[in-house]
Order: structure tokens, then C-alpha cells, then sequence
């Protein structure tokens, strides 16, 4: 089994380039045993390559040359044996090299997924996931295509490019040294075109990224667009995506083709200019045929291996493009994280939650203040809940309240504890949270209550339904708790989906729980049925509630009404109806009674 993924060591932005595919060696390192083995049998297939020309040197001036036996068979038996040393090796070097190019792509993908689930939410509201997710697939894909083919294939060509080299010395010395003089001719244009290359790589890639963005936003509302008649639309919005795709990778096409043709025709040039000179030095008896016949090969394997070198230096530069992207992800550190020494929660829980004095404003929306001076003392099992209209700040007290911002001025605290000086996942253990919007994953029923508390047992589950009111349409699918309910909940109503949510929070178990109750319109029986969930949830619990529905406002033990970040009324139904402020023209158009 393989270990987990080690945090990555990131290059600085000034050494990127080729340096960001670090990434990538920073996780194969991991597995040094399987590098030595397709190292070793890289370097035994190059050796292979560079012995077939000595054997049929060895074949022509054995069988062909002046005073030749006419015994070739030794010579035969030798390129036979290298055949299959080479045919061999090269199954070798196939396999340890597709293993790391899937383990390193794997540990690559789960070191980022496992750094994106530590990021706080500002992250996503300034990146989209969709992007994100992009990411994730098709650069990791170009990096297993870079750890997997192109490394190989640039190290085996290397190997075998300087490896033929020296043997070309050996052959002819001149004829290897008038090669040598076109080297320089043949690298200017690959660093030249080479960095233009990589920015259209980066560039290409992005594009991509907006064509997965644009699948993933369009499929998942496909109701709505279908619906508002907008197909015809998405369908250019597409194609548009797809086009701007098309061009930046086909800039990237023409820059590789032109400096293909310009390494290519110089290579070869340079190798018929020489036969040419070696043709002349055979005819004058300093060169033996065999001699020249090896050096005519040798030097096409030589040309072979450095083209195909300006080839993967493109792929490579792809790759370091893609490996560029996903360290960025990789770089992107928590703004809410644990202190140092985080302060402990009081044991056993006591349930109050104090806001004291808070001023926040979203990063996003850094000129509008979410909160103003807020102050609110909940104490333990108490129920208040939280009216107000839209933009009020109702969501941010349990934005702040789950520690996934922290407030500008002031402070929230949790049993008394400061939440800046507490570990987040201790604080968040605390709370069970049910959103407005159910969220139910692509997974089983089961998986789904799980949520809630992963080692629950079935007994458990059931019970949780139960209280729920979710037991009797759990029982009823075709396959229990072990039922795929579709991506989000597809396969659910959206009361069954409610109900799920509440069944979770009730695994939670939680001394402080946050409930956004739904807005959608639902038949009588399910808000009876929801209406008796959310009461057992809210039993024994400090319960701080959105509330839309009236009979949740009658049964809380205090009301807050909310406006422009501030408190502005507080008080029970009753009171604040008589009042006739801000509560009792919401109550007028807002709550109604479940039938």
C-alpha cells in the first residue's frame, strides 16, 4: 500500500519554469527502489541501441569487407542476443516507469484535494471550484503523461544521444567533431521557442479549464436552462469556450511545428553534409564500409534521439505548465487555522455561544459591513431565533459561529472560549449544522446519515431516522440505506432531503446547533413531519435558527430581528407584533402558518 502523500516543497515564482515539474519529483522520490529499477533498464536499452550498429559494423566487414571469412554467424548471433536484451529492457523500463506515472499522479491529486478541504471558504468564493476541479483532472493528466512517457522518453533519448555520440568519436573522430560543431546551431532554437512555448502551454491550459467550468456549471442547472429556454445560448457560450481553447493550443501547435522543422532540418543536414565526407574518406581507404555503414546508423539514431528530444521538451513544458497550476493550489495556505497552543473547550460541553461586540466584512464585499456592533448571549439550551430581511446578516453570525471567518473587531466565543484561541475542528465539533439548501452527496443513504458521525452504527442510523422522520421512505428504497441517492439527492424529494439533513445534525449529536430552516414551498404532510423533526433536534440543545416558518418563531424561547448588521428588535411574538416595527411587517408577509 502506498504511503500518504508528503507535503510538496514548492519552488520559488523566479526559478518556475521547467523547475515547477519539482512538484512532481518531490512525490517520485518517494519510491526510490522502482526509479532505480527504470533507470537501470533505461540505461540497458540504450546501451541496446547503440550495440546494434557495432554489430552490423561487425556483420559488413566480416561478410563484405576486404579479406572478409564470410563467417558472419558469430556476428548474427550477437544482434540476435541484443534484440532480446533490448526487447526486454524495454518491457522493464515500460512498466516501472507507467507505475510511477500513475502512483506520483495519485499522491499528486490527493496532496491538493487534501490542502483545498483545509482552505476557508474566502478561497472558493474567489476561485471556482469547477476550475478547481479542472485542475485536478487534466493537469494531473499531463502530469502522468510527463512521469509516465515524456521523462522516459527524453531520459532514454538523452542516454541514447550521448551514448552514440561517444561511439561516433570512436568510429571518427573528424567526421563526430564536424557533427559536434552543429550542436549549438540545433539548441539556440529549442530555448528560444522553447519559452514562448510554455507560456501558450499556460495559456492553453486555462482555456481548458474554462471549457471544464463552463460543462460542470451548465449540467448541473440543466432544469433551469432547459426551462428559461436558454439551450441555444449555453450551446455558444460553449462553443465560444471551445474556440478560444482551439486557438491558444493551436498557437502552441504552430510554435512546436516550427522549431520541429528547424531542429529536424538542421540535424539532418548536418548528418548528410558529413556522409558526404565520409563517403569521401571510404573511398580513399581511410574508413573501412563497415566503419561508415555503423556511423550512417549510429548517426541516424543520434539525430533520431535529439529530434525527438525537441519534441518532449514541449511535452515537458506542458507538463511544467500544468504542474505550475496545481502548485498554486498547493501553495494556498488556511487563513483560519489552529494558534500555536489552541485553548481547550470547557469538558463536558456547556453549550453558550456569545457574540461580543462584532464587526465583519466579507473580503469579497469589503465596503458593506455584514455586522456592525453585534452582541448576542445564547445561553445553554436556549432557543432564539433570527429574523430579519435579506442581507440582514443572519448567515454571517454562523459563518462566524463555525470559525470559517474571523470577525474584524470583536469576538465569538464558545463556552466561554475565545474561538481565535481555539482549534477549529474542536470548535466545529460543538455544532451540528443544518443549511437552508439540503446537501446531499453523490453516495448511498447510509453514507449520507453518516456524515453526521462516521463510526454510527445502523441501530444508530435508524434511530436518527427515526427521530427524523425519515425511517419510512429510508426502508422504502430499493436498496435500503445502501440506495444510491443520486447527485444531489436527485432520487429524493425535497422534503426527503430535509429530513436526511435533520437525521444527520442528529447523529451530530452537537450541544449547539444551527439551523437555516428552507424557504421552498412543501405539501402539508412534510412540514408536519419536518416541522416534528426540527422539534426533537432542538430539544436539550442551544439552538440559534434562521427561522422562515411561524411555528418555529412561536416556539422560541427569544426572538432577534436583524437589520443592516445590527440587532433592532428583540423580544417574543407576541410583543413584537404589538410593537408594530420591522418584525411584525415581516410576520405579515413573511411567516405563515403550516396548514
Amino acid at each position: 500500500m502506498a504511503s500518504s502523500p508528503t507535503p510538496v516543497p514548492l519552488p520559488t515564482r523566479e526559478r518556475r519554469r521547467i523547475g515547477d515539474l519539482a512538484i512532481v519529483w518531490h512525490q517520485a522520490k518517494r519510491y526510490p527502489g522502482r526509479i532505480l529499477l527504470a533507470w537501470c533498464a533505461l540505461a540497458v536499452t540504450s546501451a541496446a541501441t547503440i550495440a546494434i550498429p557495432y554489430g552490423f559494423k561487425r556483420v559488413i566487414d566480416r561478410g563484405f569487407g576486404p579479406g572478409a571469412s564470410g563467417n558472419v554467424a558469430s556476428s548474427f548471433h550477437y544482434l540476435l542476443m541484443i534484440v532480446v536484451i533490448l526487447a526486454i529492457a524495454t518491457a522493464v523500463r515500460f512498466y516501472f516507469v507507467s507505475w510511477l506515472g500513475e502512483r506520483v499522479v495519485a499522491d499528486v491529486r490527493a496532496a491538493v484535494q487534501t490542502n483545498l478541504l483545509r482552505l476557508s471558504p474566502r478561497f472558493f468564493e474567489e476561485n471556482r471550484p469547477s476550475e478547481i476541479a479542472s485542475r485536478l483532472t487534466s493537469d494531473t493528466g499531463l502530469i502522468e503523461n510527463v512521469v509516465g512517457s515524456t521523462v522516459s522518453v527524453a531520459l532514454r533519448n538523452a542516454f541514447t544521444g550521448v551514448g552514440g555520440m561517444i561511439y561516433l568519436f570512436a568510429l571518427s573522430p573528424k567526421l563526430a567533431g564536424m557533427m559536434m560543431l552543429g550542436i549549438p546551431a540545433i539548441i539556440l532554437p529549442i530555448v528560444v521557442l522553447g519559452r514562448r512555448i510554455r507560456n501558450h502551454s499556460r495559456t492553453s491550459q486555462d482555456r481548458i479549464a474554462d471549457v471544464g467550468s463552463i460543462v460542470t456549471e451548465t449540467l448541473g442547472a440543466m432544469k433551469i436552462v432547459q426551462a428559461f429556454g436558454q439551450e441555444e445560448r449555453e450551446t455558444g457560450r460553449f462553443v465560444q469556450a471551445v474556440e478560444a481553447s482551439f486557438g491558444a493550443a493551436k498557437r502552441r501547435i504552430a510554435l512546436r511545428a516550427i522549431m520541429t522543422a528547424i531542429v529536424i532540418g538542421l540535424i539532418f543536414g548536418s548528418i548528410t553534409l558529413i556522409l558526404w565526407e565520409g563517403a569521401i574518406d571510404v573511398a580513399a581507404g581511410r574508413i573501412s564500409g563497415g566503419s561508415i555503414a555503423a556511423f550512417v546508423l549510429t548517426g541516424g539514431i543520434v539525430a533520431g534521439a535529439f529530434g525527438a528530444l525537441t519534441e518532449v521538451y514541449g511535452d515537458l513544458l506542458r507538463g511544467a505548465g500544468a504542474a505550475g497550476r496545481l502548485a498554486e493550489l498547493l501553495r494556498e495556505r488556511p487563513e483560519i487555522a489552529a494558534p500555536a497552543n489552541p485553548q481547550a473547550l470547557p469538558a463536558p460541553a456547556i453549550g453558550t455561544l456569545a457574540f461580543e461586540g462584532v464587526r465583519f466584512h466579507y473580503p469579497t464585499r469589503p465596503e458593506v459591513a455584514a455586522l456592525d456592533d453585534f452582541t448576542l448571549s445564547v445561553s445553554p439550551g436556549e432557543t432564539v431565533a433570527i429574523v430579519g430581511p435579506s442581507g440582514a446578516g443572519k448567515s454571517t453570525l454562523f459563518q462566524l459561529a463555525q470559525r470559517f471567518y474571523d470577525p474584524d473587531a470583536g469576538r465569538v466565543t464558545i463556552d466561554g472560549v475565545g474561538l481565535r484561541d481555539a482549534d477549529p475542528a474542536a470548535v466545529r465539533a460543538r455544532i451540528a449544522m443544518v443549511p437552508q439548501d439540503s446537501v446531499i452527496f453523490g453516495a448511498s443513504a447510509r453514507d449520507n446519515l453518516r456524515y453526521g458521525d462516521w463510526d454510527a452504527s445502523d441501530d444508530r442510523l435508524w434511530v436518527a431516522a427515526e427521530a427524523a422522520n425519515a425511517a419510512e421512505f429510508l426502508r422504502r428504497l430499493p436498496d435500503g440505506l445502501d440506495t444510491f441517492l443520486g447527485e444531489g439527492g436527485a432520487r429524493l424529494s425535497g422534503g426527503q432531503r430535509q429530513r436526511v439533513t435533520i437525521a444527520r445534525a442528529l447523529l451530530r449529536d452537537a450541544p449547539i446547533l444551527l439551523l437555516d430552516e428552507a424557504t421552498s414551498a412543501l405539501d402539508a404532510e412534510s412540514e408536519r413531519l419536518i416541522q416534528q423533526a426540527l422539534e426533537r433536534l432542538m430539544a436539550t440543545r442551544t439552538t440559534l435558527v434562521i427561522a422562515h416558518r411561524l411555528a418555529t418563531v412561536r416556539a422560541a424561547d427569544r426572538i432577534i430581528v436583524m437589520d443592516d448588521g445590527r440587532i433592532v428588535e428583540e423580544g417574543n411574538h407576541a410583543t413584537l407584533i404589538a410593537r408594530g416595527g420591522l418584525y411584525a411587517r415581516l410576520a405579515s408577509l413573511q411567516f405563515q402558518e403550516a396548514a
